[in-house]
């Protein structure tokens, strides 16, 4: 009987064996025979051609030092998912990654096309690093461990699982979420989301950590950061629950092809269908600015690197969304919200 009550206490995304599942139908991430089947599909075909180091659109970023004022919100897009928050006086970073390599080695993998827009050392001092799962282009261990170094006071909200790596390379102070708990860290409210996704960082360790996106608040200003996900149900809960938004950061890059992507990334479709469903409890009245990430920074999937912007834009258009509330950034671009 308390083997039965247990199960019916597990979350649905808690595995029997205590590794983490998607809870959705068709939510399994493909494995290496699908991986095989990719790779051997791009031979003989034309590769699209990757832009030159470099080459896309810059800005220089425009960030208070040491913090803003408590009245500013601004966001500085550093490049794929890292994302510097200035909000009511405390300064926020998103899943910070500044190797030139998203991979374990610097000498293979996906290589940076565009550097970071600021260097670790030029960064004020961080208050609270957001983490939202394993993989190396969002979790990055050099740039933990010069993070926790520079920045010792700095609280880091990780999901279920990820605080033994981060713990390994220097991180004081630490805070595990599973999706849906709730905590307060240097006077910033952080919720754990759900996300369609998966992790893996080493062989064996595959779904051992949980992946998640966060819903943040301070001083009556909301953001969500999605992480890294799929299209999934539940964005117009986490809309009901923790905004109304007025700052939502989506992933809109790496899709293709959609065979093996559709259930780990969203497309620039399914981002825009997610932004609604976040909006929709709030009504016509609050629409909040959208920050598409998750491009332009590493090629990792088989669209051309500037397409995302312009299928984003082209969807939010034809969904009838008013074109000022959504934020194709320049590297570097600071904006307020």
């Amino acid at each position: 009987m308390s083997t039965e009550m247990e199960l019916a206490a597990r979350p649905t995304h808690h595995a029997v064996d205590g590794t983490f599942c998607n809870p959705w139908p068709d939510s399994t991430p493909r494995g290496w025979r699908d991986l095989l089947r990719w790779q051997r599909a791009r031979r003989g075909q034309p590769r699209v051609p990757t832009p030159a180091h470099g080459s896309l659109p810059m800005a220089e970023p425009a960030v208070s030092h040491p913090r803003a004022s408590v009245s500013e919100t601004t966001a500085t897009w550093i490049g794929h998912s890292t994302i510097l928050l200035q909000i009511g006086g405390l300064n926020v970073l998103t899943d910070p990654v500044f190797s030139e390599r998203a991979f374990p080695v610097q000498w293979m993998g996906p290589r940076r096309i565009m550097a970071p827009a600021l260097d670790l050392d030029d960064l004020p001092p961080i208050d609270v690093v957001l983490l939202s799962h394993s993989h190396y282009d969002h979790l990055d261990k050099p740039a933990v461990k010069r993070l926790a170094q520079a920045h010792p006071d700095a609280a880091w909200v990780v999901p279920l699982g990820l605080g033994r790596y981060v713990r390994q390379w220097g991180v004081r102070t630490l805070v595990e979420l599973d999706w849906w708990d709730r905590t307060e860290v240097r006077g910033l409210a952080v919720t754990a989301t759900p996300a369609r996704h998966f992790s893996a960082r080493r062989i064996g360790d595959r779904n051992r950590t949980l992946w998640c996106g966060y819903a943040i608040e301070r001083m009556g200003r909301r953001a969500y950061f999605a992480g890294d996900t799929a299209y999934h149900p539940e964005f117009g809960e986490i809309g009901s629950r923790c905004g109304p938004f007025d700052l939502v950061m989506m992933p809109i890059g790496a899709y293709d092809p959609r065979w093996f992507m559709h259930v780990v990334h969203v497309d620039p479709e399914e981002a825009v269908r997610a932004y609604t469903d976040l909006m929709g409890p709030a009504g016509a009245a609050h629409r909040s600015l959208m920050l598409g990430i998750h491009w332009g920074t590493f090629r990792l999937t088989d669209e051309p690197m500037d397409e995302p912007p312009r299928r984003t834009a082209a969807c939010w258009h034809a969904a009838g969304l008013d074109p000022e509330h959504l934020w194709i950034a320049r590297f570097g671009e600071t904006r307020h919200w």
